[in-house]
C-alpha cells in the first residue's frame, strides 16, 4: 500500500484505501540542495526554495515559491535551473517538494502557487524574490466586506 494512503476496513479480508490528503499526493521538507538530482524526473507540483538558519538549528526562511506543470522535467529540471541561478542560486539552501496526484490538473497547480505567493505579497520579512504583487485570480473573488458572504452548504 502506497505511504501516502491510510487504510480502513469494516472486514478482515476487505481493506479500502482512503487518499490522505486532496492535492498531495507525496513531499519531501528541508531537504539540502545537494539532493536535488535525487528528485525523480517529471514530477509536478509546488516547491519551495529555503534558507536555512544554522544558529537557529530547525529554522527556515523561504527564499523562493514555484510549480512545476506537466513536460518541462518536472520539479527536479526547475531545482536544477534555480541551482544554477546566478540571482537565485546562493540564496538557498534546502529545498521543500509537494507533489500533486495525477488527476490534479497543472491549473489547479498554478491556483495553489498563486495563494502561496499573494500570501507573501505583504510580507516584509519574506525574501524579495517570494513576493509578487498579487494573484489575479484572487482579485475576481475578494469580498472584505463579510456582509457579502453567502454560505454554500455542500
Amino acid at each position: 500500500m502506497s505511504d501516502s494512503k491510510a487504510s480502513i476496513g469494516d472486514h478482515p479480508n476487505r481493506v479500502y484505501a482512503v487518499q490522505a490528503m486532496r492535492f498531495i499526493h507525496r513531499c519531501a521538507e528541508f531537504r539540502s540542495k545537494d539532493e536535488v538530482e535525487s528528485v525523480p524526473a517529471g514530477v509536478r507540483g509546488i516547491y519551495v526554495l529555503l534558507h536555512h538558519k544554522p544558529r537557529l538549528r530547525k529554522k527556515y526562511d523561504v527564499v523562493y515559491i514555484g510549480m512545476a506543470r506537466k513536460g518541462g522535467g518536472g520539479v527536479r529540471a526547475r531545482l536544477l535551473a534555480h541551482r544554477r541561478s546566478l540571482k537565485k542560486g546562493p540564496l538557498w539552501t534546502h529545498f521543500s517538494v509537494y507533489s500533486v496526484w495525477p488527476n490534479i490538473p497543472d491549473t489547479e497547480v498554478a491556483e495553489l502557487e498563486g495563494l502561496f505567493r499573494h500570501i507573501y505579497r505583504r510580507d516584509t520579512r519574506a525574501n524579495k524574490l517570494a513576493r509578487q504583487k498579487t494573484f489575479g485570480l484572487l482579485r475576481k473573488v475578494r469580498k472584505n466586506d463579510f456582509r457579502q458572504w453567502v454560505v454554500i452548504a455542500d
